[in-house]
């Protein structure tokens, strides 16, 4: 029984996914992961319903809670590091609640997803520490080959080396110190593990943001300005987040015949010739938007003023009230929501993408700038790894000192 009902499931599945993905053939990559998401989340919820229907429990009921948890949390304020939290705490319950589904109904179906992930984890487990190192040395390799030589740009070998020397001290330090203050020599993986959680709960909810769906009624597609080349030209990373921006400009027009203005914001740096906005404008104009359709904010040096006195100019343009997103890079996105947030902007970001090879890198730079966003709470946490290492490393002294 059990067999032919994860059978019937597992076609269902297949050919559902190949239906939908043969449906959505034409639509950019992010509807596709969206409806691909949206439809093995259903399936998974109803397989997972039939079969404690049929063993009369209800276990479900617990990972729906924490996903409606997060579900509320997250479309009432999306840029809120919170969510990220909370989603991974739904990913928790659900795969404890598919361990107990897996033996309590005999569920093949979960069974193989636990075992695929056993595996990953295995695997994660023997060498993902040594292939991390490798990664971070190649892509560091990479960045420092085809972009500028900054410490911006340095931030994944800053990484390798500092879990290289973290390794090395756990290793070699117990040869080379009193029993007793062993402790101490785990206050930087205990810092660098702290890191990995903090880090990995803003990459959850990064991901998550870029899923954002803007309905085509906006007002406004605010453009967030970035450094030109020569002063006075738009860089390919700039150029993807106008072409963005462009692109849901075409999109909103074809549906509704009433297309965004796209507001360009970006101030002039001591190293340029042109305000950023201006240099923008230009590319858009010569992608064939009409200048009418354009504006520009030329003031802003940061994400965070890019939003205030773009919020300045649409309040004045249509002060009975507006729509707008904006766009950028899409590992820029979640923090210029968090900055729009701030400053009173209800807006959702759309990201451009990414060279793959320069996002680790990316994402590392965002990481350190949310960190110093909340510095505070980190700076806490951090004092309070070291205090506790020192403590323990006194209570082992203690304990010899008496045992002695």
């Amino acid at each position: 029984m059990f067999i032919a009902r994860d059978v019937v499931a597992l076609i269902v599945y297949l050919a559902s996914i190949i239906l939908l993905n043969v449906w959505i053939s034409k639509t950019d990559q992010e509807e596709r992961l969206r409806k691909n998401l949206f439809l093995t989340g259903g399936l998974l919820s109803l397989y997972c319903l039939i079969a404690e229907i049929q063993q009369r429990t209800f276990y479900l009921v617990i990972p729906l809670g924490f996903y409606a948890l997060f579900h509320f949390f997250y479309f009432r304020d999306k840029a809120r590091l919170r969510n990220g939290w909370l989603f991974n705490l739904f990913l928790v319950s659900l795969f404890v609640y598919l361990g107990v589904l897996s033996f309590s109904s005999i569920s093949l179906i979960t069974i193989g997803i636990l075992g695929i992930l056993g595996v990953f984890a295995l695997l994660v487990l023997l060498f993902g520490l040594y292939s991390l190192i490798i990664f971070l040395l190649w892509n560091s390799y990479l960045v420092f080959k085809r972009e500028s030589r900054s410490l911006a740009n340095l931030l994944t070998l800053i990484l390798a080396l500092g879990i290289i020397i973290a390794t090395v001290i756990r290793r070699v330090g117990p040869d080379l110190v009193p029993g007793w203050s062993e402790p101490l020599l785990f206050i930087p993986t205990a810092v660098l593990l702290y890191l990995f959680l903090v880090f990995w709960n803003f990459l959850s909810i990064s991901l998550l943001y870029q899923l954002n769906d803007p309905k085509p009624d906006q007002d406004y597609v605010i453009v967030l300005g970035a450094g030109l080349i020569n002063g006075e030209r738009v860089s390919p990373l700039l150029a993807k987040r106008i072409d963005r921006a462009i692109a849901f400009y075409h999109m909103q027009s074809r549906k509704t015949l009433s297309p965004p203005q796209l507001l360009m914001s970006g101030g002039q740096g001591s190293d340029e010739k042109v305000p950023e906005s201006v240099a923008m404008k230009n590319y858009a104009l010569d992608q064939g938007i009409p200048d009418e359709e354009i504006l520009i904010e030329t003031h802003s040096t940061t994400t965070l003023e890019n939003m205030r006195f773009s919020k300045d100019i649409m309040e004045r343009e249509k002060p009975d009230g507006y729509k707008a997103i904006f766009a950028s890079n899409n590992y820029h996105i979640f923090r210029a929501g968090m900055y729009a947030k701030q400053v009173g902007l209800k807006a959702d970001g759309i990201g451009a993408k990414t060279a793959k090879y320069y996002l680790p890198n990316a994402f590392l730079r965002e990481f350190v700038a949310i960190l110093v966003i909340k510095k505070r709470i980190h700076i806490i946490m951090g004092v309070l790894i070291v205090l506790g290492c020192i403590a323990v490393s006194l209570l082992q002294l203690f304990v010899e000192w008496y045992a002695g």
